[in-house]
């Protein structure tokens, strides 16, 4: 079996080593891509259009809920700023414009489908971890429980 600096992971699989010198740049725009994508909205409209294809933007903040037009425009004007989808304006009356991933924004889908595995296989611990945290935090607000 294959070791990478004599570290394996849980599932076996040796764990990816970090580059030796860290390229200040590349480093800064992984933590904004991070703080971008991480984000509640950006996250829901790339589920929307990857399971949808091609939307318009009154259907696809119907798809998503609850997030307001303005919150929605912004997170598709930084989507179609990073690359990840376009958009098209038909020039009709009224104005057509439909948004779709783009090839980027299709693979940055792969990439966090793993999240969704992980979270889908560990539902039940998660909920069982938070049950344990919320019950601790309710004895210790008894008065003369034990902290």
């Amino acid at each position: 079996m294959e070791k990478n600096g004599g570290d394996l992971s849980v599932n076996g699989r040796p764990k990816p080593s970090p580059p030796e010198q860290s390229d200040p740049e590349l480093e800064a725009l992984v933590r904004e891509i991070i703080g971008r994508v991480a984000d509640k909205w950006t996250m829901l409209v790339l589920e929307a259009l990857e399971e949808h294809g091609r939307m318009r933007f009154t259907r696809l903040g119907e798809f998503i809920g609850g997030v307001s037009q303005k919150m929605l425009t912004k997170t598709l004007r930084q989507m179609e700023a990073d690359g990840l989808v376009s958009r098209t304006v038909f020039p009709v009356i009224p104005p057509r414009v439909e948004y779709q991933l783009t090839t980027l924004g299709h693979s940055l889908g792969e990439a966090f489908c793993g999240v969704w595995i992980w979270a889908e296989r560990h539902r039940e611990a998660i909920e069982k971890a938070r049950n344990r945290f919320q019950e601790s935090q309710v004895s210790k607000a008894r008065p003369g429980a034990p902290e």
